[in-house]
């Protein structure tokens, strides 16, 4: 009788290296890993090598990047997505990529499991678990962090040392990172602590404030229909275009987040993020949004923003509801179109200024000068009319406010 498969999200971090010899041990199962590569910095020389000597039967590594940025983060960007109006999640945005092909391979390979490393106690096994369970609904999701007899990062140390496994986790480098061509998230060690001061040496990406260039960086975006074409005038690719962002604003020190977040199983995280790009990206977006949306859009796109936001925060990239906020996003971000100019200096992206095609600036209504054409004789009426309910409750009710 053939064994069990079980497909395998894998880094080739200390977590789930160890992960493939204990699952092959208490499922005599056959192992195949797969290994997602989504513009991390980290280089996956090795991974297969690693992988197979482990005892993995097949290693998988499949560049993800470009369907990363256009199908997950782009869409995230046009709907303005933030978590809790700070995180652009790159962590949040890359599970379901991840998760997809997981779920993919699993059904490909007639696997009956499918793994992840991740903690009893995050938020990225639920958004693993939901999608596999979403997309392919007979294979099993295993999560052997939440249920292997290892207490400790040195007791997992052990077991690889006994089996052979190699790994190069220590002492040294307390961190848990996390990154991808839209961010990093950077945990543990003395960041558990919201009083302390994120040290220098947890940042990877960005330039501290002190090591800044002295002289300001000035740069223009185009964006079409709420999505981001061009820079400086010339047109990029996706990808290559989020990867020049992240080295100009990297330079400047741009994208640095810390954030105590409410995490999706209870509990409140401290995080720092470094997301050059994306914060820049945002930034130009809700601009070019100021001068483009009437008030009653914006209004609900900014409700609507934080509900995409929790949905994909929460690991629902593949629910209805999420498709129904693509819809608005795709409709109402059609006149989103225009240029943003914003100077990167010292931390801090500012926008100088912004043009649309479709701007609903009139300057005419808004000057203060001799050229307004605003009707300033309107406004008793309107007044009386937009006051009357407020004084009809005082009159007939008396102050609301009033014990």
């Amino acid at each position: 009788m053939a064994k069990p498969k079980i497909v395998v999200a894998y880094s080739g971090g200390l977590d789930t290296s160890v992960m493939v010899r204990w699952l092959i041990e208490h499922y005599d199962a056959e192992i195949i890993t797969f290994t997602g590569n989504l513009g991390q910095q980290k280089e996956l020389i090795g991974v297969e090598e690693k992988a197979i000597a482990t005892g993995a039967s097949k290693a998988i590594i499949e560049d993800l990047t470009e369907d990363f940025v256009v199908n997950f983060c782009f869409p995230a960007l046009r709907a303005g997505a933030l978590y809790e109006g700070v995180y652009p999640m790159a962590t949040s945005l890359g599970r379901p990529v991840l998760a997809k092909r997981l779920a993919e391979i699993a059904i490909r390979e007639g696997a009956t499991y499918a793994a992840h490393g991740c903690t009893g106690k995050g938020n990225d096994q639920v958004r693993f678990e939901t999608t596999v369970g979403a997309l392919a609904p007979g294979v099993v999701s295993l999560a052997p962090l939440r249920a292997w007899e290892f207490k400790s990062r040195e007791e997992e140390i052990e077991y690889a040392k006994l089996h052979n496994i190699p790994v190069k986790a220590s002492k040294e480098n307390p961190y848990s990172i996390d990154e991808n061509i839209w961010g990093t998230s950077i945990e543990c060690g003395i960041l558990e602590d919201p009083w302390a001061a994120p040290p220098e040496d947890a940042y990877t990406r960005t330039s501290s404030v002190a090591d800044a260039p002295d002289e300001p960086t000035t740069i223009e975006l185009r964006f079409e229909a709420g999505l981001p074409v061009s820079l400086d005038g010339e047109t990029l690719a996706p990808v290559e275009l989020v990867a020049k962002l992240n080295e100009l604003g990297g330079m400047h020190g741009v994208g640095r987040l810390d954030l105590v977040e409410n995490r999706l199983v209870g509990i409140k995280s401290r995080e720092i993020y470094e997301a050059p790009g994306a914060t820049i990206l945002h930034l130009a977006h809700k601009e070019l949004e100021r001068i483009t949306l009437d008030k009653p859009v914006m209004d609900l796109s900014a409700h609507l923003s934080q509900q995409y936001a929790n949905l994909v925060y929460n690991g629902l990239w593949f629910s209805p509801l999420k498709a129904g906020l693509d819809a608005f996003f795709a409709k109402t971000q059609r006149v989103v179109t225009g240029e943003v100019r914003i100077q990167l200096f010292k931390g801090q992206a500012t926008a100088l200024g912004r043009k649309a095609d479709h701007s609903l600036y009139d300057e005419s209504l808004a000057t203060y000068t001799a050229a307004d054409q605003f009707d300033h004789t309107a406004a008793e009426g309107f007044i009386k009319i937009f006051s009357l309910p407020l004084k009809t409750v005082h009159r007939v009710q008396g102050n609301p406010l009033a014990d």
